[in-house]
């Protein structure tokens, strides 16, 4: 059985959490945050009104198992999104490379011809400070999908380390061809 599944979701002050069915709404001084969820798991107020409870509904089959502990933690990830937000920060590795932020895109001179556009999605907000580009918002997987989104347009190469890394990335270097005797 599920140990995270086992564990109400805390709700914090300054946090306000609806429960319809399987919709969950949850506001808080970042934004607001709504989603639908498997009707395999029901999702209901703890007793107290200070926490979310996850359960199984029906049979617990193996697939209903899996969705329990996955439904708790995105409920989670929910709370903590909307309360303290998220944060992933990239490094853009390269002599002459940069980014800037132009309306809804972030502009990447990274060696190629022409700047490389990323499209910024709603609730992502993107700040860029010379090498750093910063992208922070209340959704964990629209935060995480943007910096991953970025980080392909250049991967981190391992021969002169140029590239855009995650800043806590560790980029295992090579050494490259020997020539002489």
């Amino acid at each position: 059985m599920s140990r995270v599944g086992n564990k109400p979701v805390e709700i914090p002050a300054g946090v306000k959490v609806s429960v319809d069915g399987q919709t969950v709404t949850v506001e808080g001084p970042k934004g607001t945050l709504t989603r639908t969820f498997r009707p395999e798991i029901e999702i209901a107020m703890g007793d107290d009104g200070k926490s979310v409870v996850c359960s199984i509904r029906g049979a617990a089959t193996r697939q209903a198992r899996a969705l329990w502990g996955t439904t708790r933690s995105l409920i989670n990830n929910m709370v903590v999104g909307v309360n303290s937000g998220y944060e992933r920060s990239l490094d853009i590795v390269g002599v002459g490379w940069g980014a800037q932020v132009a309306g809804k895109e972030l502009k990447l001179s990274v060696g190629y011809a022409s700047p490389i556009p990323v499209t910024i999605p709603d609730g992502v907000e993107v700040k860029v400070d010379k090498q750093i580009v910063r992208i922070s918002g209340p959704d964990k997987q629209a935060v995480g999908q943007m910096a991953a989104m970025t980080r392909a347009v250049r991967k981190p190469e391992p021969y002169n380390g140029k590239g855009i890394k995650y800043t806590d990335e560790v980029i295992r270097r090579k050494q490259g061809k020997q020539f002489g005797s």
